[in-house]
């Protein structure tokens, strides 16, 4: 089973599925496996037709099964230093190296790759596959998709989500939000900056502003976080803008991000930033001409997975594993989307998060045997 994993991960790895791309002929491919194994498989596109989520089940149609679930996109290699190529699948002794190894096309390769062995046994529940497009830029296409799956009346009671932990379970992770500002002034000539109305100079105002809340928000981490580190945290990724060094710049761009510990702590940002540019940022611009303007964009707001005492998913992928304890991390995934339709969730796949989006990003075939052994369990599970 690990050669036939290896063999799809590498026609996997051989569609350079990053976000700003199409993604429909690589789940074209995943949906003629799953198809061929005897699945139930829909594909639903987005307006464009380009991207596309598929769902896919194995086994009876009835509620209580189990999902699998990963994202087919992955991140740019643009600017990073390979020593191999990156859609290529590479072997370097135990480590298979490839953009999207371990994030997260060696899970969806080793689902696919049992999906012979769901489709050829009798199973009491169904096994489902959900691969989506655009998880690394604000998981749109599991948002798009979860209105679709409410309506359903027979969704999966327990849904594992493949992204890499090394195969440890994971019970919690915070939201991730996103955000483009974009600041409108008046350009001008760089001697009279009182003229214009300097949009790198506002948009460097409202970083400030973003930092001293980064800061107020470690004064509101809950006392019990299990999180590393427990608070609400930050991050301006991209401030952009202005032409030359003697002219007034009139158009800039900030990107920033929070993921939150708690729901409050995004309104709360939310608000005061709000307040900020309308009582402050605004009127000053606006007195020097009164076009001036700042929006803001908002690129995804995910919740986060809330860690619960009572949590099917947990108790299965421990039984699975052998695993006999559930961490929380910092980094997001579409897990919180999934428990919001009321699925019991967890994080479990093979690789591990340091390898990913980096050069020379890779999984051991270690990594990926344990990852067949837990879906191997579950092919017993579900047919018990």
């Amino acid at each position: 089973m690990l050669d036939r994993t290896e063999e799809i991960l590498r026609d996997l790895i051989a569609h350079p599925s990053v976000s700003s791309d199409p993604n429909a002929a690589l789940i074209g491919n995943l949906a003629d496996r799953l198809e061929s194994a005897g699945a139930r498989v829909e594909i639903f596109a987005d307006e464009t037709g380009e991207k596309a989520n598929l769902w896919g089940t194995i086994g009876p149609d009835v509620a209580g099964g189990v999902l699998l679930s990963g994202h087919s996109d992955v991140v740019p290699v643009k600017d990073q230093d390979w020593s191999t190529d990156p859609w290529e699948l590479t072997e370097r002794g135990d480590l298979l190296l490839g953009r999207g190894t371990c994030d997260m096309k060696g899970f969806i390769a080793a689902a696919v790759a049992m999906a012979d062995e769901y489709g050829a046994t009798s199973l009491r529940r169904p096994v489902h596959f959900c691969f989506t497009h655009d998880e690394e830029v604000g998981c749109l296409g599991a948002q798009a998709l979860v209105p679709l799956l409410k309506q359903r009346e027979h969704l999966p009671a327990i849904a594992v989500v493949g992204e890499p932990t090394e195969m440890r379970i994971i019970e919690g992770h915070k939201g991730c939000c996103e955000y483009t500002a974009r600041f409108h002034g008046l350009e001008g000539h760089g001697s009279n900056p009182d003229r214009g109305v300097n949009a790198v100079a506002y948009a460097v105002k409202y970083v400030t502003r973003l930092m001293e809340l980064a800061e107020e928000l470690k004064l509101r981490a809950p006392r019990d976080s299990r999180f590393d580190p427990p608070w609400t945290t930050v991050n301006v990724g991209k401030l952009a803008g202005g032409v030359a060094h003697n002219v007034i710049p009139g158009r800039a761009e900030v990107e920033w991000e929070m993921r939150p510990v708690q729901y409050g702590d995004a309104e709360f940002v939310k608000e005061q930033l709000q307040a900020y540019v309308e009582g402050e940022l605004l009127p000053a611009m606006r007195a020097i001409t009164p076009w001036a303007d700042i929006s803001v964009e908002t690129i995804g707001e995910v919740v986060g997975l809330e860690p619960m005492d009572d949590n099917m998913a947990r108790a299965l992928v421990a039984q699975l594993t052998g695993g006999n304890s559930a961490d929380v991390v910092p980094f997001g995934t579409e897990a919180g989307l999934f428990q919001e339709l009321g699925m019991s969730v967890v994080v479990c796949g093979p690789g591990s998060i340091a390898q990913a989006h980096k050069p020379d990003e890779y999984i051991s075939r270690t990594q990926l045997s344990e990852c067949l052994t837990m879906l191997e369990g579950l092919r017993r599970n579900l047919a018990a």
